[in-house]
């Protein structure tokens, strides 16, 4: 009886293990498997990849972006301070060509040949009125006009320098440099009452 147990056995365990051609096909399967999951793997890899490379791009363009727009800001702002500037700058000087131009032309139509005898005093007086004036203009608007600005004066270079100079020259150095510039008014001065007093002389009676 237990010889007929140990048969049956026997049989049910060679009926439960698998046949060689089980086996390859299991390997088979799992190889296949394996290998899936390394496509899947690499698919995953892969994707990773494109999506830090995605993140690596996002971030260059947002900090890229931020920081050329932080420049042009900047650089608009700039460009708007020295359009107002310049802008600011041409008006000036078109208001001072404008009124060199207008001294000039009056200064060109001083005639003392034809002024009267007896309109001489009267003539003189608002010729030389308007040479004050277009000095005085000119003085006001040199400084504004010069390319080169002493730093401690403001002025001109050839101004600055002139007043750099004159203060240590004293009280003679302002005299002479006084009379210089007066000299010419009173030579004016002096040929126009000539030329009055001539023609006081020499008028009819």
């Amino acid at each position: 009886m237990s010889d007929f147990h140990e048969d049956n056995d026997e049989l049910l365990d060679l009926e439960q293990s698998p046949s060689a051609e089980e086996l390859q096909n299991q390997v088979k399967r799992a190889q296949s498997e394996l290998l899936q999951l390394r496509q899947r793997q690499d698919l995953i890899e892969k994707e990773k990849e494109r999506l830090e490379e995605l993140t690596r791009r996002q971030e260059e363009l947002e900090r890229g972006r931020n920081e050329i727009a932080d420049k042009l800001g900047r650089s608009i702002i700039m460009v708007q301070r020295e359009t107002e500037e310049a802008q600011r700058r041409l008006e000036q000087l078109n208001t001072i060509q404008d009124s060199f131009a207008e001294h000039l032309r009056n200064l060109e139509e001083i005639d003392p040949k034809a002024w009267n005898g007896r309109d001489l005093p009267r003539e003189l007086t608002r010729a030389l009125g308007t040479v004050d004036e277009a000095r005085a203009a000119y003085a006001r608007s040199h400084a504004k006009i010069s390319p080169a600005a002493d730093p401690e004066t403001g002025l001109p270079v050839e101004v600055g320098a002139l007043f750099h100079e004159g203060s240590d020259q004293g009280f003679a150095y302002w005299l002479q440099n006084g009379l210089a510039f007066t000299l010419p008014l009173l030579i004016l001065g002096t040929i126009a009452l000539f030329i009055w007093i001539w023609h006081l002389l020499t008028a009819p009676k």
